[in-house]
């Protein structure tokens, strides 16, 4: 499995991922057009905006993650999603696309991450919490933090 940052190329392979992922495994009710940034990974997420990376095992895309940057020297996690076939232990697919997401935070000086997520994601808040995120409240995310209308739970991890 490789990690590789997003090109277009990927583009499809992806938004098939984070949908099926939202509408059909969790039952989400969320659509593309509810997400813009989808639609335009590199308008929103790269030209110093952040970053986008996808992990692909055999030329598919198995797994997704972005950053955003935020004021403060804090980001925001999005779109940290992986196909069912490979979490887990075996492929530790969300793991390492953490783990390039934080150290490419590091590497740029930030200073705290915060993301957002549904409470119908119960092993994504077993996984954050397990990476040393620690639940907050909604009133204690960054004022430039853009909640999304699934977001029901929210974390921070400090990494300076």
């Amino acid at each position: 499995m490789q990690i590789k940052s997003y090109e277009e190329k990927y583009r499809d392979q992806l938004i098939k991922l984070v949908l099926g992922v939202q509408q059909d495994e969790f039952g989400v009710a969320i659509t593309l057009d509810d997400q813009p940034d989808l639609k335009d990974i590199s308008n929103h997420y790269m030209n110093g905006l952040g970053h986008f990376w996808v992990a692909i095992q055999d030329d598919k895309v198995v797994g997704t993650i972005g950053v955003l940057f935020l004021e403060n020297g804090n980001v925001a996690i999005r779109k940290l999603f992986t196909d069912a076939e490979y979490r887990g232990k075996e492929y530790q697919t969300g793991q390492k696309l953490l783990d390039t997401l934080e150290a490419f935070c590091i590497e740029n000086g930030k200073k705290s991450i915060y993301l957002g997520t549904t409470d119908k994601f119960k092993a994504a808040h077993r996984f954050y919490e397990k990476n040393a995120y620690d639940e907050i409240n909604k009133t204690d995310l960054p004022v430039d933090f853009h909640v999304l209308a699934v977001d029901s739970k929210f974390y921070q991890k400090n990494i300076v």
